[in-house]
């Protein structure tokens, strides 16, 4: 992996090593914090209502800043507002960073953009210990397969046993195998390689027939989610052309000086 990418994950240890999780926050199998959550929202759900519109599916992500860029300051209050913008532009999901020391996120934004909105949430970190899971309420939660490697079939057991919809993230073909021998329905191709930072959308458009190919053999049917690097109409054609289901879009959306009309021109493939 990247320089970068381990120092966030050795920033991301010291950070789980020091939390401390309110026994009223722990979830289990037996408890029923996540599992019996009447507000769980289904993200499967939402994107094949909106393919059934003639919509793109658009996760839409509050996106404070990235290891290289700072976008904006965005505080608990601002989550919830910029979170009702990308519903209202017609986003299918929203996702929230809340790894701290490298984009600025925080607990409080998810907390804050879920009670804003009605459309299902995803947690975007670094998961690497459980006790992270036990932090805060989302209805997605994000499992990189190469920063838990042997551990992921573990870890999405353990999100969907709290009650999450996994999404596992993957960027190559190793990973990809390994996501296909786990549980999880939902599959992100993150187009940005952890090994250099280089973004390509050619990721996407080799990994998403492996997964349609293994869902014809297997009976299976996953949902696959572009990620990173989709800025405009014509990105937005080619990975969902490769077979993408939905398209995770962050900086594009909140650079923009207009994040409603932005995340409504994404949804409508009119940029």
């Amino acid at each position: 992996m990247h320089r970068v990418i381990e120092d966030i994950l050795e920033a991301t240890k010291k950070r789980v090593a020091a939390l401390e999780i309110p026994a009223s926050n722990i979830s289990t199998a037996t408890t029923t914090s996540h599992i019996a959550d009447p507000q769980k929202r289904d993200l499967i759900s939402a994107v094949e209502l909106a393919k059934q519109e003639g919509k793109i599916p658009i996760i839409a992500e509050v996106k404070p800043a990235s290891p290289s860029a700072t976008f904006r300051e965005i505080l608990p209050d601002d989550a919830a507002k910029i979170a009702k913008e990308m519903e209202h532009g017609g986003a299918v999901a929203i996702s929230v960073l809340t790894e701290p020391d490298f984009f600025n996120g925080s607990i409080e934004n998810l907390k804050s953009a879920r009670k804003s909105v009605s459309i299902p949430v995803l947690r975007k970190d670094f998961i690497i210990d459980e006790k992270q899971m036990d932090e805060a309420k989302s209805d997605l939660i994000l499992l990189i397969a190469g920063a838990l490697g042997d551990k992921l079939e573990s870890f999405v057991l353990l999100a969907k046993s709290k009650g999450f919809e996994p999404l596992v993230e993957v960027h190559d073909e190793d990973e990809l195998n390994n996501a296909l021998k786990t549980t999880a329905r939902v599959i992100g191709i993150n187009n940005r390689n952890l090994g250099t930072l280089e973004v390509d959308l050619q990721t996407t458009v080799r990994l998403a027939p492996i997964i349609r190919d293994f869902d014809k053999k297997n009976g299976t049917q996953h949902v696959i989610i572009s990620e990173s690097g989709v800025h405009n109409e014509d990105d937005i054609t080619r990975v969902i052309s490769a077979g993408a289901d939905a398209i995770l879009i962050g900086t594009a959306i909140i650079k923009s000086s207009d994040v409603y009309t932005k995340t409504k021109e994404m949804v409508e493939g009119s940029i």
